[in-house]
């Protein structure tokens, strides 16, 4: 009986997709600075094991790290490329300003629009 409350939606409400859009990039921020430190902090405890040493994690622990950083820099960078049309969008602005729109833009709108 609680949960069919929950689904149920009033006439106001309605989702955000930019919300669930944030919720994913953060995760996938999180997904792929974890997977990196995980896999080489394993990797290092496991070769600390066969080779009877004790800092090998540590520095395959902080060579995740910097791998898993710079994961999360070129999707942040992809994410707020100037070029993508939903960039612009999520800076505010229109994809095509009247300066950045060419002759060729206008002719490609009536092709498309026939």
């Amino acid at each position: 009986m609680f949960y069919v409350s929950l689904c149920k939606r009033g006439p106001g409400v309605r989702f955000n997709k930019n919300v669930y859009r944030t919720i994913a990039l953060v995760t996938q921020f999180g997904i792929n600075m974890l997977v990196p430190i995980f896999m080489c902090s394993f990797l290092g405890i496991w070769l600390d094991r066969k080779l009877g040493t004790n800092f090998i994690m540590i520095i395959l622990f902080f060579i995740g790290a910097v791998s898993g950083g710079y994961n999360v820099y070129r999707l942040s960078k992809r994410y707020l490329k100037k070029d993508d049309p939903y960039s612009a969008y999520r800076h505010g602005a229109s994809f095509y300003d009247d300066e950045s729109r060419t002759d060729e833009d206008e002719g490609q709108d009536k092709q498309d629009s026939i």
